[in-house]
């Protein structure tokens, strides 16, 4: 820190806070300070840019100085990935706000990047509609959520941030105001850098769900440009600095209840959820916790017991040994319409067995990660019939239960290594984990860690999109001046 603070000494810098406070407002540009870091790594300035103009005005100083520029939301995600290689305006994105609705009765609304996710579903809600984006990290600006396409549980039925973006209006390195998205949409109709540069890189930025597999086709018609939207959901900042994204809303839904079941083995969750998905309940999420079994004394109860009394699948009563306590929850949302929900919810309580417990509010772990502050945090994707082994070869790796969370029904579930393992026992770990996940098609990212595991372990593992990841950064920010290094492969 102490060398990111005397850079703020050299001749000029006293010149550039000058400029950067004649852009934003001298409350809103400053020298940064010992909380301004992006995954370690110190700012030398902090610019809060009053509109997508003032922003585009901190990209050229940025360009006529060969300074790096960083996107900050609430930062709630900004020990994510990689560190950059250096970071020299962090550009936050706070007063680019705000909620515009479209016409009356449109399924789309355009919001600014800097917009808490909370705020907006708040706005929405007045006309009862939603965004079906349940991001766990609490205060996540819009922009920050799209920058790591960080998704919740209704990710099941909707799909990633990424899958409801319907345009988006970004600056590129050179500060110049892009907007992509539906034909025919005012604010949207500028061609996109596909289109004025020749060529439309096709990349996955590895920093969240990836999105390579994204459509560019809305309705049967292709979006010009939408391609290059989608680049910017996981790349971190590195690819271009979002300043709003036209995203899909929909109706609240009327009714929602949540079905539980206790779990005791990651082989009993694959055949619920495979169970589940066959019997076309139409889930809105179905959502896995395997916390760490603690083991507690268990008193001996009486069949004649009154708790006992009319369970037949109870071991006082069938005279076989108790089952161990419940290592965790198999959850599952429906929503809809209150008479559908009820008959669906009767199917699958039918479906799951007499533990299963109908809820008409979430479990208190819903819709948060399992690692902490300091953890190693992992992500792991694999198809659902090879989950179990995922969690299982984890285990064995880490010779101990370790906490797994997520979306068991579509194979995508965060884990939590202790933040005291030393590095080379981590690396080892996911050496392990990625050797079983290569074979069934998965992938195991490190999501945060501690700063000696983030230098000394591989992030990402294998990832075969890195050409296609490296060409695009070439194309649209091809003198790596927006977070360099962020990306997989040093990009």
């Amino acid at each position: 820190m102490a060398a990111a603070a005397s850079s703020t000494d050299r001749p000029g810098a006293l010149e550039i806070t000058r400029k950067l406070a004649e852009i934003c407002g001298r409350p809103f540009a400053r020298f940064a300070g010992p909380a301004d870091e992006v995954a370690g790594r110190t700012a030398r300035w902090v610019a809060v840019p009053g509109g997508p103009h003032a922003a585009a005005e901190v990209l050229r100083l940025a360009a006529a100085h060969d300074l790096t520029v960083v996107p900050r939301g609430a930062g709630t995600k900004i020990d994510w990935g990689a560190a950059p290689a250096q970071v020299d305006i962090m550009l936050d994105t706070g007063r680019l706000a705000g909620v515009w609705h479209e016409p009356q009765g449109s399924s789309v609304a355009e919001i600014g990047a800097g917009t808490p996710l909370r705020a907006v579903q708040a706005t929405l809600e007045r006309t009862g509609r939603r965004l079906p984006v349940d991001a766990p990290s609490p205060g996540a600006t819009l922009g920050g959520v799209l920058a790591a396409d960080e998704a919740g549980p209704l990710r099941h039925r909707h799909g990633s941030p990424c899958a409801q973006l319907v345009g988006v209006r970004y600056l590129d390195a050179d500060g110049e105001l892009v907007s992509v998205g539906l034909p025919g949409t005012a604010q949207f109709g500028q061609a996109a850098p596909s289109a004025r540069r020749g060529g439309s890189p096709a990349a996955d930025p590895g920093g969240g769900a990836a999105p390579g597999g994204a459509s560019a086709v809305l309705g049967g018609a292709e979006v010009p440009g939408l391609d290059v939207a989608r680049l910017l959901c996981g790349s971190q900042g590195g690819l271009g600095v979002l300043v709003s994204a036209t995203m899909r809303v929909q109706a609240v839904p009327a009714g929602r209840v949540w079905v539980s079941r206790p779990v005791w083995t990651p082989l009993e969750v694959h055949d619920l959820v495979r169970a589940v998905l066959a019997a076309r309940l139409d889930p809105a999420a179905v959502e896995l916790d395997l916390p760490v079994p603690v083991s507690l004394p268990r008193r001996r109860i009486p069949a004649s017991h009154p708790s006992v009394a009319g369970r037949p699948d109870h071991p006082a009563v069938t005279g076989r040994p108790p089952r161990p306590a419940a290592a965790g929850s198999l959850v599952v949302l429906l929503e809809g319409g209150p008479a559908d929900v009820a008959e669906r919810a009767d199917r699958l309580t039918a479906l799951l067995g007499l533990e299963a417990v109908v809820n008409h509010a979430a479990p208190e772990w819903w819709g948060r990660y399992p690692f902490a502050p300091g953890d190693t945090a992992l992500r792991i994707e694999v198809p659902i019939n090879d989950l179990h082994a995922a969690v299982y070869a984890l285990r064995d790796a880490a010779g101990t239960p370790v906490p797994v969370r997520g979306s068991a029904g579509i194979g995508a579930v965060h884990a939590a290594l202790p933040g005291s393992l030393p590095p080379e026992r981590v690396a080892s770990i996911l050496a392990a984990v990625r050797g079983v996940l290569l074979a069934r098609q998965g992938r195991c990212v490190v999501v945060s860690a501690p700063a000696p595991v983030r230098r000394a372990v591989d992030l990402w593992g294998e990832l075969p999109t890195l050409p296609r990841l490296r060409n695009a950064k070439a194309h649209l920010d091809p003198h790596h001046r927006l977070a360099p290094g962020r990306l997989p492969g040093g990009l």
